[in-house]
């Protein structure tokens, strides 16, 4: 069944994507298709992982994701989980490969089927209608059973990345808070220094005008003193000989 996978899933891939279609997606462009969109995100070999969706920055500040469009990189990876699930023998698949064959013949919707489920008989699958329905939702099964782990895989990548980056919002935005406070308390500082400064000025000329005058009052006081004596000395002089 493994060497047989890449086959059936490249034909699967065709029931649901056309060539045209494929390409017009590659170059950006979103086909035209009755196809659901798959969620857009990385895809590894097996349940692909939504690192698209750790891109973003923030779920507040996030932009809100547009309309999707087939992605061919998911179309290829649903169409290998349809190949992994196909069951031995003739199902929904073949069937719907025969359809597919009478699409170019121009017979109405219900002729197509009717000849498909003919040719579908002819070439040995079971003449059970019931067969193919119940295939087909098997296959519904797998895909939403993978869609479960696609978007569990989103959570955990919005959990890591976006929750990672929440973080690191909240880190941040404390250390501006604290940087705030910061010069809040440098600036208060700086408003106090200035108001020292401008008292210390006035201080300063108060202090020396005090100091100036105690100067000016011990040079006068000395000088009476001095003078004083000296009187003192010549009259001494003058009356004592």
């Amino acid at each position: 069944m493994s060497d047989q996978e890449p086959s059936l899933g490249n034909r699967i891939l065709r029931f649901f994507i056309k060539e045209e279609d494929s390409a017009s997606t590659a170059e950006g462009t979103p086909p035209t298709t009755n196809a659901a969109p798959p969620r857009p995100a990385e895809a590894p070999a097996q349940t692909p992982v939504a690192s698209a969706a750790g891109s973003q920055t923030a779920r507040s500040s996030a932009p809100s994701p547009g309309p999707g469009h087939l992605d061919p990189k998911f179309a290829e990876h649903l169409a290998n989980v349809l190949a992994q699930n196909n069951p031995p023998g003739p199902d929904y698949f073949e069937f719907r490969e025969t359809l597919k064959s009478l699409t170019n013949l121009g017979l109405p919707e219900d002729k197509q089927f009717q000849a498909a489920w003919a040719s579908f008989k002819a070439l040995g699958g079971p003449a059970d209608v019931g067969v193919l329905t119940r295939t087909a939702n098997q296959y519904v099964a797998a895909l939403q059973k993978d869609r479960d782990g696609f978007t569990k895989s989103v959570d955990t990548a919005l959990t890591e990345r976006v929750g990672g980056l929440e973080n690191e919002q909240k880190r941040l935005q404390a250390d501006n808070d604290a940087l705030t406070r910061q010069m809040q308390e440098i600036e208060q500082k700086r408003a106090a220094n200035t108001e020292r400064l401008q008292a210390i000025t006035g201080e300063m000329s108060e202090q020396g005008a005090k100091i100036r005058q105690n100067q000016q009052n011990y040079e006068t006081t000395y000088a009476h003193f001095v003078e004083q004596i000296n009187d003192d000395i010549r009259k001494l002089t003058q009356y004592l000989k």
